[in-house]
């Protein structure tokens, strides 16, 4: 199985990147274990992964690759039971929570708003 995924990336690769010719694909290193795995892949025009997983489906990697513009691009990765979790310096990034609403979430939790139960109101009327 996870030799058929390595072959859907090398082929996902080669069309993304129409200038690199299978001659360019190297694949560095694969180890596929009972407890797990762990592979590396390069091309000859700059662009690498890398990954390694555990029996429970866990992965954890990275890969990079130079933008038109000639920038180095690279985004390292968690995929677990808690979903997939990129990060780097190209990713955009939430802005920070102005201070107003972190003062009004505090006092949210501060005070948790108590349902009436409607046997109450019926004993005051």
């Amino acid at each position: 199985m996870f030799k058929v995924l390595m072959i859907c990336a090398i082929v996902g690769l080669a069309a993304a990147f129409p200038d690199a010719t299978l001659d360019e694909v190297k694949i560095r290193s694969e180890d596929v274990r009972p407890d797990g795995f762990e592979s590396k892949l390069e091309i000859s025009n700059g662009v690498s992964e890398q990954r390694s997983g555990d029996e429970h489906g866990n992965i954890k990697g990275s890969f990079s690759y130079v933008a038109p513009g000639g920038e180095h691009i690279l985004i390292n990765y968690v995929a677990d039971e808690n979903g997939y979790h990129p990060s780097g310096e190209i990713l955009p990034t939430p802005p920070p929570i102005p201070v107003e609403i972190q003062r009004a979430l505090e006092w949210i939790a501060a005070h948790p708003h108590v349902e009436k139960d409607e046997s109450d109101e019926d004993d005051d009327e």
